[in-house]
């Protein structure tokens, strides 16, 4: 495991777990943490051995409080990285897997970052909201174009529009999570979705990923489904998409290189 100012980074295989690491501050981020974050999952985006990451937060308390007013609010420079929220939330082109573990509340900030990973595993405790109007702000980090795409326009409208905290059930009633815990256990389950993926070959997770996530950009079903994206052809030129076939053939299981 690595440290950091204001994450750790652990190494399990072909999994990063990223921890955002200001419990004092309930994982609220800031400026600094964003930059920090972005050269962590600038290195997941690059390493060839990393195919799948989580990102979850640090105590029982908070997976993150979101922004950090505080920090705001004593004048703290507000620039942010082009690769926005906690560096991860205008990854619009990443095509690796990420699972947020929610272990706590998902306020703002944090809830547009667990919005931005492709799977959310919530525990019972987790509370999510997007409170931005209740202090004078905006839901700008994403929340306002993700959540009324991941659930039904009117169950987001009537969460945008009131801040209301949202708790780990109703999430999963509503839609945006996809896997409840019991308290504590949020980890733990998002490691065993990150096993499933991992049993499946990466160039495969990637083409897939890259074609749901492209597709409904796509005007019409034709253009989703026909559309050659790029990583559908480096998966058909893979050792990936010979030895899944042959594995099966053989009766083993497969040996995936992810190349």
């Amino acid at each position: 495991m690595s440290s950091h100012e204001f994450c750790t980074v652990e190494r399990d295989g072909h999994l990063m777990i990223v921890t955002l690491n200001r419990p004092e501050r309930m994982n609220a981020l800031h400026p600094p943490a964003d930059f920090e974050l972005t050269k962590v999952f600038d290195e997941f985006e690059a390493d060839p051995d990393i195919w799948i990451g989580i990102i979850t937060g640090a105590g029982d308390r908070a997976f993150c409080a979101g922004n950090d007013l505080r920090f705001q609010a004593e004048g703290g420079d507000m620039t942010r990285p082009d690769t926005g929220f906690g560096g991860f939330t205008k990854r619009f082109d990443l095509i690796k897997p990420v699972i947020a573990a929610v272990n706590g509340v998902a306020m703002g900030g944090g809830f547009e970052l667990a919005l931005a990973c492709d799977i959310i595993v919530a525990a019972e405790n987790a509370r999510f909201a997007l409170p931005e109007p209740r202090v004078g702000l905006a839901a700008r980090g994403g929340g306002l174009a993700r959540l009324p795409r991941q659930i039904p326009l009117k169950k987001a409208m009537g969460m945008i529009l009131t801040g209301r905290h949202v708790p780990a059930a109703e999430g999963h009633e509503l839609g945006f999570v996809t896997a409840l815990a019991p308290e504590g256990g949020a980890l733990e389950e998002a490691k065993r979705w990150a096993g499933l993926i991992l049993e499946c070959s990466p160039m495969s997770i990637r083409a897939s990923k890259q074609a749901v996530v492209r597709g409904l950009d796509m005007d019409t079903l034709e253009q989703s489904y026909s559309e050659m994206y790029p990583a559908i052809v480096e998966m058909a030129k893979s050792e990936d998409y010979v030895e899944g076939p042959l594995a099966f053939s053989e009766k083993r299981k497969p040996d995936w290189k992810g190349r």
